[in-house]
């Protein structure tokens, strides 16, 4: 909005001031810092999860977390979070509180949340810690429907297998929580990610009697944050409980 003052007489425009967001970050924090975690994310999931849940998650470098002030408790409409470019769906609990793990890497960062109901908020930050890497390979699972279980799994070139059961690899790939309540998302992502062709499934474990077919979206994003990062998206119908479906497979060469 502007900002107007009266001054002699005369009305003068100084400049716009920002409307202020009903969206706080507890973290990450804007400016520089520099973490004393060097591992990826390795949180323990009970599996079935009964929601999205990172309160057990001590390392707060590795955290995206916060609250939106104005949310409403009887919406469930989930937010869009936006990392360093990649937009996925962040669902946001009854007291408008939300958190999931991520995997930063060295450089800079960008984190933004945007609400149901328009509110924006974007924190940028450096990573310092040059022993920090960031993964050059992610794949990214949500989908448009409440109430209802996509699972995401990732055969690597080695016969690795990452999925909720199995979400730690000897290569270092790595899938972060398993999400059973509907949106996503879930994130295989791995920082050395080997030569070779990789195998993307989904299985539509369960959900909603009342939910036939739900859509899910799947990014692949290679040699991130390099000069050749490459990024694509598809979406894929899932009709069925108990579907399991290969939706994609692509040859990684770094």
């Amino acid at each position: 909005m502007q900002r107007l003052i009266l001054a002699a007489g005369s009305l003068l425009l100084i400049g716009s001031v920002a409307a202020e967001s009903g969206i706080q970050f507890s973290t990450p924090k804007g400016g520089w810092r520099h973490a004393q975690s060097q591992s990826q994310y390795t949180q323990s999931v009970q599996y079935p999860a009964s929601r999205v849940n990172s309160d057990n998650f001590t390392k707060q470098t590795q955290l995206i977390a916060g609250r939106i002030t104005n949310h409403r408790k009887d919406d469930a409409t989930p937010a869009r979070l936006i990392v360093n470019g990649i937009a996925m769906p962040q669902a946001i609990n009854d007291d408008g509180s939300f958190s999931r793990p991520y995997a930063f890497g060295r450089g800079s960062n960008s984190v933004e949340l945007r609400s149901a109901t328009g509110d924006k908020k974007r924190v940028q930050f450096y990573e310092t810690n040059k022993a920090m890497t960031s993964p050059k390979l992610r794949v990214v699972l949500s989908w448009d429907s409440n109430n209802t279980d996509l699972d995401l799994h990732v055969v690597t070139p080695d016969g690795g297998h990452s999925y909720y059961g199995n979400r730690v690899l000897k290569n270092g790939g790595a899938l972060d929580v398993d999400v059973t309540t509907g949106y996503g998302p879930e994130i295989f992502s791995a920082p050395s990610p080997q030569n070779g062709t990789y195998l993307v499934y989904l299985n539509y474990y369960g959900g909603d009697s009342d939910q036939v077919i739900t859509t899910a979206t799947i990014t692949i994003i290679s040699n991130e944050g390099r000069a050749n990062e490459k990024k694509q998206s598809f979406r894929v119908p899932m009709r069925a409980a108990g579907e399991l479906t290969l939706v994609k497979s692509f040859h990684y060469r770094g």
